[in-house]
C-alpha cells in the first residue's frame, strides 16, 4: 500500500515557477512508477508527466521543455518543477503511482494523491 500526498500548489504569476512534490509512505516507492494529472474547472482529467522507476521520463507536448519530472528516492518524493507557468496551466494536479505500469492513462495508476491547487494569473 503507497500513500501519496501532493505539496507545492499555489497561486503564481503566468511566466512564474512552482515545484510540486509528491510525497510517499512507503519502503518500495522507489520502485514504483509515478505519473503528474491535472484536471481544470470543467475539462477531463489529462496526463501531464511521468517517471519511471530507473528515471525514464515522459512529457505531454504542452509541457515540454517548461516542466520537469524528477524523484529523489531516499525521500520518497517525486517533483515537477513547472516553469514559464500560463493561464492554461491552471488546475488542481495529481501525482499518481504504481508498481508495475506507466503511461498517459489514469487508469494505469493504482495509488492516487489528493490533489493540490494551482492557479497561474495572466
Amino acid at each position: 500500500q503507497v500513500q501519496l500526498v501532493e505539496s507545492g500548489g499555489g497561486l503564481v504569476q503566468a511566466g512564474g515557477s512552482l515545484r510540486l512534490s509528491c510525497a510517499a509512505s512507503g519502503r518500495t516507492f522507489s520502485t514504483y512508477n509515478v505519473g503528474w494529472f491535472r484536471q481544470a474547472p470543467g475539462k477531463e482529467r489529462e496526463f501531464v508527466s511521468a517517471i519511471t522507476w530507473s528515471g525514464a521520463s515522459s512529457y505531454t507536448d504542452s509541457v515540454k521543455g517548461r516542466f520537469t519530472i524528477s524523484r529523489d528516492k531516499a525521500k520518497n518524493t517525486v517533483y515537477l518543477q513547472m516553469n514559464s507557468l500560463k493561464s492554461e496551466d491552471t488546475a488542481i494536479y495529481y501525482c499518481a503511482a504504481d508498481k508495475t505500469q506507466w503511461g498517459t492513462l489514469g487508469t494505469t495508476y493504482d495509488y492516487w494523491g489528493q490533489g493540490t491547487q494551482v492557479t497561474v494569473s495572466s
